[in-house]
């Protein structure tokens, strides 16, 4: 349940032609479709309202047959948050309007965790905000499909990298294979907040070059001299699903919860 007294919308971008997993949001997870679980996850986290912004005739058909609110958008949008900039343009949002960018693959994302990065939005005076969790083992800093971040002493973010970040010289010159006891190293956790005006804006900005480098979205606002929030996350927000072991895996997590 939204705690704080400010409202926000959640809109979950939902691409059809992903590479590593085509078809994903029609991906069966536990006998329904994956959308389904996280358009779930946000409709329990407080917001308002929940939309989901799709490029696919048949991820519309499935979510109207369920009574989700879904928006056709362009199939040539860069990025999700570009996808979004065009849903809430169309829906008329006023400017000051909070919302958040939950992905569509995220079928675990804590409820909590999305109330959360629209309440850091709402008390800071950054025009994005986004969640990171620390990085326990040494395998998840040197994997290049885990976003790692570095913060300024204000909490906003200094870089964002596939890279191993902070890289700490003399401790890994001494053991490489161990994460240093002194440094605190950060998963980013791919969940947006914006005010409805800057995403607007964040679309119409010219993509970068170390966005394009890294393949990564947020860098566009950085390179542009806006601010990123960052908190940790209140809770475990497991991976997304990118691939079919993923899926599987969730599979068997879910499972377990019984």
């Amino acid at each position: 349940m939204n705690r704080f007294a400010e409202p926000f919308a959640v809109v979950i971008p939902a691409r059809y032609a992903s590479s590593r997993l085509p078809g994903k949001p029609l991906r069966m997870l536990a006998g329904e479709p994956l959308i389904l679980h996280v358009v779930r996850r946000a409709q329990i986290s407080g917001a308002d309202k929940v939309v989901v912004a799709t490029d696919d005739v048949r991820i519309e058909k499935l979510l109207q047959a369920h009574s989700v609110e879904v928006l056709r958008t362009r199939s040539d949008h860069a990025s999700g948050s570009d996808r979004l900039a065009e849903c809430v343009a169309r829906l008329g949002w006023r400017d000051e309007r909070i919302v958040v960018n939950l992905q569509g693959d995220e079928p675990f994302a804590p409820p909590s965790g999305i109330t959360r990065v629209a309440e850091i939005l709402a008390q800071s005076d950054a025009l994005m905000a986004t969640l990171a969790t620390p990085i326990e083992d040494i395998g998840q800093l040197h994997d290049r499909n885990v976003v790692k971040l570095v913060q300024d002493r204000h909490g906003c973010a200094l870089y964002f990298s596939r890279a191993p970040i902070p890289w700490s010289r003399d401790a890994f010159a001494d053991v490489p294979t161990q994460l240093p006891d002194h440094t605190l190293f950060l998963r980013h956790i791919g969940i947006y907040a914006y005010r409805v005006g800057f995403l607007k804006k964040f679309s119409q900005l010219p993509r970068t070059p170390l966005e394009q480098a890294e393949s990564l979205e947020q860098l566009r606002a950085l390179e542009h001299g806006y601010s990123i929030v960052v908190d940790l996350a209140p809770e475990a927000f497991p991976a997304g699903i990118d691939t079919i072991e993923d899926l599987q895996r969730a599979e068997v997590l879910l499972s377990s919860m019984g």
